[in-house]
């Protein structure tokens, strides 16, 4: 029986275009997806950056199943379960270590509103209140709620409601194909753009009036963007030097996309609080969640009313019985099967394959960290963004593969269960589509 696609308004999709030729999934496993029509689709994007223990994983679904028997739901205001205290003990040992203190929510865009509610709340009890300026990066992305567009750099989504959004600024990105182009992990050249944030956002603003930096460690939605060399140590630096706090969007690079638990790890840079959601639950369950430094937390607890609400923030679903129980034995899949350890060793094999393309028609740049490339095409005069979407279709369609596309850039972040095979079969693919193309 045909599907029925008129009612469904689709999140972020050209819904007139899709359902001219609707691309369904119907079930998934491990590294692939069954296509309606029954095809095995190759997963190169981990869902949506998000199914990092592959589809369908046992342990994870099991809990879930178990946990819908037992206890479906508690109200989080001002009652708990001990799933959520489980949960974010297991997150917090995870994390680094100054970080210990976690706030849960449901998605990604709630984790970064919830942060910048953190730090101007923050600098409010400390008496610092001054401090209203947030900072956020060009072609930055931090989800869709109002805060998130306001610190976020792509212009789609701001355009309608940039208006309602105020006391904002954004700093430079660091993409300069001119110097780093085919670069192979962390470019060489660029650290020095993260002076800008000193030299002039801050210089301008005033220091004592900025509260909050907000950046990707690796800017993934807008076409991999990877830090030069020193450039995240140069803004920890800036950061400290006027009491700003540092906030890291971990939503994409989080739980092993680099090979360690999260970018902070993998960079030795250690920020204020980190924003994490997908791969939390492996995207079982919707759940995000803000970890803090101890201290962030320990003024809400010191400076307000015995017995008040320290934080009067939250949601319905905030540690969610069936999320919580998902992102426990997430956590205990990716630590028994030792997932980050098998996403480090695989790191080497996905940037030679990644890199194999270099050459081929229309690619102006590759760029890569982690289990993590974005392959930047040349566009078609007067068509932006067509010619990766061809590449995306013919991918589909024709070789059982799914890409990810954002411009004319194609994104690729495979689970972490991704084998040598598969990394041959998905570049291979890859390169057998961009060969044919005019």
């Amino acid at each position: 029986m045909p599907i029925d696609t008129t009612h469904y308004w689709m999140p972020f999709t050209a819904n007139r275009q899709f359902k001219a030729r609707p691309r369904l999934m119907k079930a998934a496993s491990g590294m692939y997806y069954t296509a309606e029509d029954d095809r095995q689709i190759l997963d190169g994007t981990a869902g949506l950056w998000c199914v990092n223990a592959g589809h369908a994983h046992p342990r994870i679904t099991d809990a879930i199943s178990e946990q819908t028997h037992t206890l479906d739901f508690a109200p989080p205001f001002q009652m708990g379960h001990a799933k959520a205290f489980e949960a974010a003990s297991a997150l917090a040992h995870m994390a680094p270590a100054e970080l210990n203190r976690v706030f849960f929510c449901n998605s990604g865009s709630e984790a970064v509103d919830t942060a910048l509610k953190m730090v101007l709340a923050y600098h409010r009890l400390r008496g610092d209140g001054l401090r209203t300026k947030l900072i956020g990066r060009e072609r930055g992305y931090h989800g869709v709620g109002f805060g998130g567009i306001a610190v976020g750099g792509i212009a789609g989504n701001r355009k309608h409601f940039g208006s309602a959004l105020s006391s904002v600024d954004h700093l430079r990105h660091p993409l300069d194909i001119s110097r780093n182009a085919f670069s192979h992990g962390l470019p060489l050249h660029g650290a020095e753009l993260a002076d800008e944030f000193e030299q002039r956002l801050v210089a301008l603003h005033d220091p004592a009036t900025v509260a909050a930096l907000i950046i990707e460690p690796v800017q993934g939605s807008t076409g991999v963007i990877i830090p030069p060399k020193g450039y995240l140590e140069k803004l920890r630096a800036i950061c400290d030097k006027y009491g700003i706090l540092l906030i890291f969007d971990e939503v994409i690079t989080g739980f092993g996309r680099l090979g360690t638990a999260f970018a902070a790890d993998y960079f030795g840079v250690i920020p204020d609080l980190i924003c994490c959601a997908k791969g939390l639950t492996n995207a079982t369950v919707p759940m995000g969640a803000v970890i803090a430094r101890q201290s962030i937390h320990d003024i809400f607890m010191e400076k307000s009313p015995e017995n008040g609400i320290e934080f009067y923030h939250g949601y319905t679903y905030s540690g969610h019985p069936l999320a919580c129980a998902a992102a426990i034995a997430t956590m205990q899949v990716y630590r028994d099967e030792k997932l980050f350890d098998r996403a480090a060793s695989m790191s080497a094999a996905f940037e030679q394959a990644a890199h194999s393309l270099k050459g081929l028609p229309h690619v102006k740049d590759i760029r890569n960290l982690g289990l993590v490339c974005g392959i930047e095409l040349e566009p078609i005069p007067g068509k932006p963004t067509a010619r990766a979407y061809e590449v995306f279709e013919r991918c589909f369609w024709e070789k059982n593969l799914l890409i990810r596309t954002t411009g004319d850039i194609i994104a690729l972040s495979p689970p972490l269960i991704i084998t040598q095979e598969q990394i041959d079969t998905l570049f291979g693919t890859l390169a057998d589509v961009l060969k044919s193309m005019k």
